[in-house]
């Protein structure tokens, strides 16, 4: 017996759920590895959702303002984040302590509308529809803040210097 998409899909977007909230309370608390090179590519595959965002926003034309107060609201959480993070060298390598705050709220973000578009908008059909403004707007939310703060991580580090600090 093989296992079609219908009656596989209501069990594994929870799970998919779960993983994502998973993944990104993680990354909130605590003192996190600096890995240069996944971060690179974390801003590349950014700055091409953010084309695509900024491409969505010219045919859902409804979706062009509350994806522009979107790109504000994660610049500024960008900003904020930037600004309470802390970067230092552990054990000869380069960390970072982020703003549990904002990740905190971005995650609850994330978790709410994906949580709201499933149960509410549809489920899996609804993901068929034409997006909805307030969906944009998060995205948009997310992206920029994500981008934003990469390039100032990354700026962060650099600062800090390429070798560890000796005793």
């Amino acid at each position: 017996m093989l296992l079609q998409p219908q009656h596989v899909m209501p069990y594994a977007m929870p799970a998919l759920l779960a993983w994502v909230a998973y993944r990104r309370v993680r990354r909130n608390f605590g003192p996190q590895a600096w890995k240069p090179k996944r971060t690179v590519v974390r801003i590349v595959l950014l700055a091409l959702v953010a084309l695509l965002l900024a491409a969505a926003a010219v045919f859902v034309t409804q979706a062009a303002l509350p994806m522009l107060a979107g790109l504000g609201v994660g610049l500024v959480l960008a900003w904020f984040g930037l600004r309470h993070t802390h970067a230092e060298w552990r054990g000869g390598v380069r960390t970072y302590v982020p703003n549990p705050w904002v990740g905190g709220i971005l995650t609850v973000l994330l978790v709410g509308r994906l949580a709201w578009r499933f149960t509410q908008g549809g489920g899996l059909q609804g993901a068929q529809q034409q997006p909805s403004a307030l969906t944009l707007a998060v995205a948009a939310t997310l992206v920029a803040y994500a981008l934003c703060y990469s390039i100032g991580l990354v700026l962060r580090m650099r600062a800090l210097g390429g070798n560890p600090p000796r005793d």
